[in-house]
């Protein structure tokens, strides 16, 4: 029995088979749940992948495509890295005739202390995702009751009705409790809420206008871009906190 096209790897049998979008995102979404058709669209609008086009004008997807299509999706969850970044790593690849590996992007983004930068972080989408109850919050990030209390008085961890927390609030609750290690107290920590208000007043300037409009592309372009500020900011942020310390830390 010959074997499904849309299963077989590039390469085996022949000429690669095509597939149509929706059976690319059909081979996406176990990996990243949360991408869509107009993340497909919004990429190919970037230039990072270039389907075939049928003579009717609907795409046509090689297993090199969705080769590469996995590697900007786990380079943008993983590492954070802006599209400019991946598309010249493409580029580079594209010159050198060399091609992304198969089952799993390569790519890495090492920070300037050996860090990998995102590592393990959850995705905007997968973590608005996650829904967690009081008791699973408190059990989870290692607060107490009243931490917790006191950290949504303060405006740091926001429930959705009726009561949910989702993913972010987890990530926060857990920042919280590393630093209740180091004798931190939920009242030290309203400067960080500051400063995370003026960045969305910021940042919403930008996106806004692309969030608003009909185009799903628009959309998409509105999302890529609020996810590449926050990964800019997050960096811009720990360098200025290392700069800030190496005086303390005689470096």
């Amino acid at each position: 029995m010959n074997e499904p096209a849309a299963s077989r790897p590039s390469g085996v049998g022949g000429a690669q088979p095509l597939m149509s979008i929706g059976e690319v995102l059909a081979q996406l979404r176990a990996d990243f749940p949360d991408v869509t058709i107009s993340k497909l669209r919004f990429l190919e609008a970037e230039g990072l992948v270039e389907p075939q086009r049928t003579a009717a004008g609907y795409r046509k997807y090689g297993w090199d495509d969705v080769a590469r299509l996995r590697f900007v999706l786990t380079a943008q969850r993983d590492q954070y890295l802006p599209l400019r970044v991946i598309r010249e790593q493409l580029a580079q690849w594209d010159a050198d005739g060399a091609a992304p590996e198969w089952s799993r992007p390569a790519l890495v983004a090492v920070g300037p202390d050996g860090e990998v930068p995102g590592r393990g972080a959850a995705s905007s989408g997968e973590s608005a995702q996650v829904r967690l109850d009081r008791a699973e919050l408190v059990a989870r990030s290692g607060l107490d009751e009243s931490t917790l209390g006191e950290l949504e008085r303060l405006g740091l961890v926001v429930s959705d009705p009726p009561g949910w927390y989702d993913g972010d609030a987890l990530i926060i609750a857990r920042a919280v409790a590393g630093l209740a290690a180091y004798g931190f107290q939920p009242r030290h920590l309203r400067a960080y809420r500051t400063a995370a208000d003026r960045e969305v007043g910021l940042f919403a300037q930008l996106v806004a206008p692309l969030a608003r409009q009909s185009d799903p592309a628009a959309r998409a372009r509105a999302a890529e871009t609020a996810r590449e500020l926050v990964a800019l900011s997050q960096q811009l942020h720990a360098a200025l906190v290392r700069v800030g310390l190496r005086s303390t830390l005689g470096r």
